[in-house]
């Protein structure tokens, strides 16, 4: 199916995404390291969309309430997530902090079930609460990690809640704008939430922190391929939510707490204990689950 393949995409994308984020917050901070992912993306998600928009001559765009609705709450919800995500790694690690954001899955099932009215199939909910479990003993500080540790286990938390809010606005969008050309209303949301995300930040940051505005344009190459890759992940994203529930999206896109795993040992020095590969054990078997519901 081809929001599999889209999501098999999205998550090594997004990985090498969030390691280009982790090495800027340092002189960036979160929030200027969160305003390259939108800003440095934004040419990458335009010249994709309209790629997309000339390939689908027949499309009829209808920007209703609910497509605004969906598509300022996913933005707002990106942001606060993404902010959340990078804070976390600097508390639990660039892997463990990967794996965490993965609490979206079973937020997203709730979501979607209560409000979109998705329909999941039973080894679908049997893969969320899996999953979850997996989550729980991955998210438990270590010992002598105390409040840090702790920290970072809450932050990832409410990372992976904002990207629940944000996975199933963004789909709310694409059925709205366009649904019978799922993959022309993806990117079209998708640009029209970075210019959103992009104007806020840049905004708020030139009056805050100019320092990080300034950081930011000085890392200009490194923030130009966070931006690509960001901007390649969330178009593969986006056409993904826009031809299957939230849920199942996600646990395919657990595929990226390996992935993560080693990019965070390889460049980072990070090591996993057996406990914290146990629970990314237990939330890969969920991801079976999913995927196969």
């Amino acid at each position: 199916m081809l929001w599999i393949l889209l999501t098999a995409a999205a998550a090594p994308l997004q990985v090498a995404r969030n390691a280009m984020q982790r090495g800027l917050v340092g002189d960036a901070g979160p929030w200027g390291a969160t305003l390259v992912r939108f800003l440095f993306g934004l040419p990458f998600s335009i010249a994709i969309f309209t790629v997309v928009a000339l390939a689908t001559p027949g499309a009829e765009p209808h920007p209703t309430a609910r497509f605004w609705v969906g598509a300022v709450a996913g933005a707002i919800a990106q942001v606060a997530a993404t902010g959340a995500l990078l804070m976390a790694m600097r508390h639990s690690g660039f892997a463990v902090a990967t794996m965490l954001q993965q609490s979206s899955l079973p937020l997203a099932a709730l979501m979607g079930w209560l409000v979109l009215g998705d329909r999941l199939a039973p080894a679908v909910w049997a893969g969320v609460a899996l999953a979850t479990a997996g989550l729980v003993v991955l998210s438990w500080p270590r010992a002598g990690e105390g409040r840090a540790g702790l920290a970072g286990g809450l932050l990832g938390l409410a990372a992976g809640a904002g990207f629940a809010v944000a996975f199933n606005g963004f789909r709310a969008a694409g059925q709205a704008f366009d649904p019978a050309h799922p993959i022309f209303a993806a990117t079209a949301a998708l640009v029209i939430a970075q210019l959103m995300q992009s104007a806020v930040l840049t905004s708020l940051l030139a009056v805050t922190r100019p320092g990080a505005l300034r950081a930011v344009a000085s890392s200009w190459r490194t923030s130009l391929a966070a931006g690509f890759f960001g901007s390649a992940a969330s178009a593969c994203w986006f056409g993904a939510l826009a031809l299957a529930p939230a849920a199942p999206v996600r646990a395919v896109g657990l595929i990226e707490g390996p992935v993560a795993a080693a990019v965070g040992r390889r460049l980072f020095r990070e090591r996993l204990s057996l406990r914290q590969w146990a629970g990314g054990a237990m939330s890969a078997a969920g991801l079976l689950f999913c995927a196969l519901g």
